[in-house]
């Protein structure tokens, strides 16, 4: 089963209920990450500010941290492999992420990455400059 670390910017709790202004992300995180553990997901949460020694253990978190800093998280690594930065991945990705998922329903939808496929006639879409 694929292994899923979540870190996470440095908060005071991970249920997101503490202080005035409750965040609903982190509540709802806690609860799509508690429900897909109970099902046998691999999945860690790491807190900068209780468990900053994960940010500086995995080669990829700490190049992540110098290269974008704590404004980045919550970055997503599974098996090794950064899937999402800036927001928490929602409960059906990562119950994708986790491989619980059953073939019926799976994703099956192409991620986009942004990029457009090259022209025809050349680098430059047959203009010639090249």
């Amino acid at each position: 089963m694929p292994t899923i670390h979540i870190y996470e910017p440095a908060l005071c709790c991970d249920t997101g209920v503490c202080g005035a202004d409750v965040d609903q992300s982190l509540v709802t995180v806690t609860a799509d990450v508690r429900s897909l553990q109970e099902k046998g997901a691999d999945i860690t949460r790491h807190n900068l500010a209780n468990d900053p020694t994960a940010f500086t253990d995995d080669q990829t978190v700490r190049a992540f941290m110098n290269t974008v800093g704590s404004k980045g998280l919550p970055l997503t690594i599974v098996d090794g492999v950064t899937v999402a930065t800036g927001a928490y991945p929602s409960k059906e990705a990562l119950r994708d992420f986790a491989g619980l998922g059953t073939p019926a329903t799976a994703s099956t939808q192409r991620v986009e990455f942004g990029l457009t496929e090259k022209a025809t006639g050349g680098c430059c879409g047959g203009t010639g400059c090249c």
